[in-house]
């Protein structure tokens, strides 16, 4: 086949008509990138086998802690403690048991002592029928002074517990009277006194 032109100036213009400086630019741009991730890869490398070195630092320290607390613990020390503990609780338990039972009896004692409180209240000072015929008939004096109130006559006591004042209520003409006791003067005297009185 014969061509038209030299084939040597085909070629060179072929050659001319090639624009590779681009190409070339990218080629370059493409190799500094590639530069700029190798540097950045062997620095996070370095980093990496940094945190990795004081990562194992502490894993050899707390490993050796740990031999050391294994070491230091004693099965036997354990068990005697749990034991030890077992029987607090026990005591502890039992006690809180016996101090409730006490409670609920004392709490018994309580409502018997209310009512009976209550009973004593009701009846007053000198208490219920009963116990202040009892009280009479067991103390002449106080047998004296019912019989003496019978007739409109008080005796008030001193500080000494003397009967030496007598107060007299006639209530037919209400009107009353106050006689001072003397233990010197004769009892016959006060009686007429008294009687004249009521």
């Amino acid at each position: 086949m014969l061509l038209d032109e030299d084939p040597a100036t085909l070629i060179h213009h072929t050659i001319g008509n090639f624009n590779i400086h681009p190409d070339k630019h990218a080629i370059a741009r493409i190799n500094e990138s590639l530069s700029t991730l190798h540097q950045a890869r062997d620095l996070r490398i370095r980093d990496s086998e940094s945190a990795l070195k004081k990562l194992s630092r502490n894993l050899a320290n707390l490993s050796s802690q740990h031999q050391d607390t294994l070491a230091s613990h004693s099965t036997t020390t354990h068990a005697s403690q749990i034991l030890d503990l077992d029987t607090q609780k026990f005591r502890i338990a039992k006690a809180a048991s016996d101090l409730e039972i006490d409670g609920e009896r004392l709490e018994q004692e309580v409502e018997s002592l209310k009512s009976r409180l209550a009973e004593l209240e009701a009846q007053g000072v000198e208490g219920d029928e009963i116990e202040r015929a009892k009280r009479e008939a067991e103390d002449p004096t106080l047998l004296k002074l019912k019989v003496y109130r019978s007739l409109g006559i008080d005796a008030e006591a001193d500080a000494s517990g003397s009967y030496t004042r007598a107060i007299i209520r006639n209530d037919r003409i209400g009107d009353f009277h106050v006689v001072n006791v003397d233990p010197k003067t004769s009892k016959n005297f006060y009686a007429n006194h008294i009687w004249q009185a009521l």
